[in-house]
């Protein structure tokens, strides 16, 4: 396949990877000019109508969705036999990968992923799709720190009772309870599924394993998935909690779709940063943070005690507790949270690795906004857009940075960009009556380029400023407000016109 000219238009350049399904390639788009991932459907399912159908369907699916955490997909088609789809090339790695080299993720890192994936699932259910094969290796990694959701190819209409076929579809790891008993998927499917996921980024495996894949498919429709912190001492209780919440064996229990799980992990991100502002100084050069609430867990996996079904209410009632304290402690405190997690972000809750590395803040002014959000979200920054001012530089780039460039920043912080709206307008001066000279001055005062003057006789005395016109000669009266650097020239008396000497001239200007 590789150098084979798909459709008259698609040079087809490298593998890069090989699915159940299909076999994705990196492309050239000759008419477009620009490098595309081509998804072209083994030949040996081509024949298959339900094959067939899946994979149209996935062009339609993710078509639908317009989303920066969701893959886009360009074109679809046939080519002598072979079906293809043409979606956005992203370079980079899956989350699968990220798993694979570092084995588990820090709590921030975590819900910096988790974050991503359910703001492209929320676009998804919004739009009443299901994704049905949430799985890291569906997760991709940009290198330019953005984070997508691909492979829609088992997307169906999100209904109340989803029937999957004949053939129970989709990754047997991240398969939910009632995908296994009964084949019906709904958004609280994937809300499963990212649970599944949540709890492997944290411990760095599945929490079921068997040689079979039936052995597997048992445990998810008859175990309740173990607390993370079983395996991972150091993962907070609110991450226990959610993790939890969103593994639920009865669907009933767990977030109705990804927009409850976003909410609540909003929610989450700010305790955690609450929590970890509170912390007292030790004799020693380290600090002790105090617990917000008494340990609730078993120091150990033979201590704790088996799941039941009866924990997910109780799971939910603390997620429930906990926000409802935060929220009670009014807005001032809420809003001093953001602060400090702003100022602080990345550099708490590093769990048996120290108190985390830091960054210095790039000089990002004169660059446009998204070069300079690009660049600072390589570094590992969070990028908000601050009011935009008046300056010197073009509108639309980047004057300065608060925090200002070069403060030593943990990972995660957030960094707001201060926007140029242009050079601030200035006000044409009124020169009507006066001196040439004086009006000369007041036109440099106000920053405006005096051109040439023009002559023009009046019933002014000569010498006298009558007005200011423009390059094309029309008026510009007093207090416009206008750009500074305008070309402007004086309108100046010559006297009274020579024909009219000694008689009763109207007086111009």
């Amino acid at each position: 396949m590789v150098g084979r000219l798909l459709d008259g238009r698609y040079q087809i350049r490298a593998r890069i990877a090989r699915g159940g399904m299909a076999t994705v390639y990196l492309a050239t788009d000759l008419r477009l000019e620009r490098r595309v991932a081509v998804k072209i459907m083994h030949a040996h399912l081509a024949d298959d109508a339900a094959f067939r159908d899946r994979f149209i369907q996935e062009a339609r699916s993710a078509a639908r969705l317009a989303h920066p955490n969701v893959v886009n997909v360009f074109d679809q088609g046939q080519d002598l036999g072979t079906a293809y789809l043409v979606m956005e090339y992203l370079q980079g790695i899956t989350l699968r990968d990220l798993l694979g080299e570092y084995g588990r993720l820090t709590p921030e890192q975590t819900m910096d992923i988790l974050e991503a994936v359910l703001a492209g699932l929320v676009a998804a259910h919004k739009a009443g799709i299901i994704h049905r094969d949430l799985k890291p290796e569906n997760v991709l990694l940009a290198d330019d720190g953005r984070i997508k959701l691909g492979d829609f190819g088992l997307a169906r209409a999100a209904t109340s009772s989803t029937a999957s076929g004949q053939a129970l579809l989709g990754t047997i790891a991240y398969l939910s309870p009632e995908l296994v008993t009964r084949g019906i998927a709904d958004t609280r499917s994937d809300v499963y599924a990212v649970g599944i996921m949540m709890y492997e980024m944290l411990t760095g495996e599945q929490p079921f394993k068997g040689e079979q894949p039936v052995q597997i498919a048992y445990q998810h429709a008859n175990d309740s998935v173990p607390a993370p912190s079983l395996k991972n001492p150091g993962i907070p209780a609110l991450l226990d909690d959610l993790t939890l919440w969103a593994t639920a064996r009865d669907p009933e229990d767990r977030p109705r779709d990804a927009r409850a799980m976003l909410d609540q992990l909003f929610e989450t991100q700010h305790l955690m940063h609450e929590n970890a502002t509170r912390v007292l100084p030790t004799t020693t050069q380290r600090t002790a943070v105090l617990p917000a609430a008494p340990a609730r867990r078993a120091a150990t996996a033979e201590t704790a005690p088996v799941a039941r079904r009866g924990q997910a209410t109780d799971v939910i009632e603390r997620l429930r507790s906990a926000t409802a304290k935060a929220h009670r402690r009014g807005a001032w405190a809420f809003g001093a949270v953001l602060v400090a997690g702003a100022m602080a972000a990345g550099t708490g809750w590093y769990y048996g690795g120290g108190p985390g590395s830091t960054t210095a803040l790039p000089a990002v002014s004169g660059m446009t906004q998204d070069r300079a959000a690009a660049a600072l979200a390589r570094q590992g920054f969070r990028v908000r857009t601050a009011a935009a001012v008046w300056s010197a530089s073009d509108a639309g780039t980047v004057t300065t940075t608060d925090p200002a460039p070069g403060a030593v920043l943990s990972p995660g912080a957030t960094v707001s960009l201060v926007l140029s709206k242009g050079r601030q307008p200035v006000a044409v001066p009124a020169v009507k009556g006066r001196t040439s000279a004086a009006a000369t001055a007041l036109v440099r005062e106000a920053h405006l380029v005096l051109g040439a003057p023009v002559e023009k006789s009046s019933s002014r005395a000569a010498g006298t400023a009558l007005r200011l016109v423009d390059a094309r000669g029309a008026t510009v009266a007093a207090g416009t407000a206008v750009p500074p650097g305008t070309a402007v020239r004086l309108v100046v008396s010559t006297g009274p016109a020579l024909a009219e000497a000694g008689t009763t001239g109207v007086a111009a200007g």
